[in-house]
Formats: structure tokens, sequence, C-alpha cells
């Protein structure tokens, strides 16, 4: 699961972020390989994990984002056996040692605010030891270099990523992939 995760984001590290559901079909339709899922709900995320998957690209839910789920370890395998995404995303370090146990993908979204929320969320990293990290604003490359270096775990960067300048700035720092709203990035 971990390879064929790097393996799509190496052919493009673009990734579609879906925060109103209106534009799922846009972000299927672009060069993205991947969607992060940021929005929906309890009855309609099958309809939209399926509807990706039928496009042939990956899924990652953000389950901080969902409506209708608790935020306990249980709903981790109801969403692994009957949702099925490639991945989920959170913040909660709780969620992470759940889906990671159920061998679920997962991305630790990481916001960072000052130098206690990026010293705070290095220890968390290195405790929870998520697949990949997410950090927002995406928009700090040498914020982006500590924390590669602090954790030696694959960065994406998303959050104010505004043009090329951006997302060649990230991937300059280290970051893997590129996680954006903004559809005239997706075609890049």
């Amino acid at each position: 699961m971990e390879s064929h995760f790097y393996n799509k984001i190496s052919n493009n590290p673009i990734i579609a972020a879906v925060s109103d559901l209106n534009k799922l079909e846009a972000a299927i339709n672009s060069p993205c390989e991947m969607i992060f899922l940021l929005g929906g709900n309890i009855f309609n995320l099958k309809q939209i994990v399926d509807r990706v998957h039928e496009a042939e690209m990956e899924i990652y839910v953000h389950l901080d984002l969902v409506e209708g789920f608790s935020r306990e370890g249980i709903v981790l395998k109801y969403i692994k056996e009957n949702i099925n995404p490639n991945g989920i995303i959170t913040t909660k370090s709780n969620l992470i040692k759940s889906a990671k146990e159920l061998d679920l993908f997962v991305i630790q979204r990481l916001f960072l605010l000052d130098s206690l929320s990026l010293d705070t969320g290095i220890k968390s990293i290195k405790h929870t030891r998520p697949d990949a990290i997410e950090i927002l604003p995406g928009v700090m490359p040498k914020i982006t270099k500590i924390i590669s270096k602090s954790t030696n775990i694959p960065i994406i960067t998303g959050g104010l990523i505004k043009d090329k300048e951006d997302v060649i700035a990230s991937l300059k720092a280290g970051a893997m992939g590129i996680s954006t709203t903004k559809e005239e990035i997706w075609y890049m």
C-alpha cells in the first residue's frame, strides 16, 4: 500500500484537495492521480470513494472533516471494511495509532502556527510514526526542511499554495507532494 502511494505521488506530486463536493468531477477529470477528500458525510462517503476508484485514482479521506463519524478508533474498522479508501488523513494521534493497527495508510495533518506547534508536531510525529505528513500552511520551505530532517517521513505541503513558485519551493524544500484546492494548480 505504501509503495503504491509513493509511486503515484512520484508520477504526479500535485494532489487535488476537494472540500466542495461540486468540484469532485473536476478533480477526477484533472491530471492528478490522488484526491484528498476534505468533506462529505456518513451517507455519501462510500459513493464518493467508489466514484474516485472507478476513475482509477487514489482517495485519502480526511476523517476529521467527514460528518457523522465518531472520532473513535472503531470507525476506522468500519471505513476500512465498508468504504475502502486508500488511506485516511487526521490530526488525531489516537486515530493514527488505530489506523496503523488496522494497516490503513495514514497521513498526519499538522497545522503550524508558531515554534511551539512546530516542536509539538515533531514530537507527535516521532511518537505516532504516520506514513506521511501533511504540513499546513504549505508555503514555509524552511519549516518543511526542518520537519523532513527531524522525522524522515515523507511530507506533503498544503494550504495557501497559490502558484507554480509555491509548488517549486515546496518540492525543493523536500516535500514529496502538494495538496491544493486550486484547480489551476491541478493542471501544472
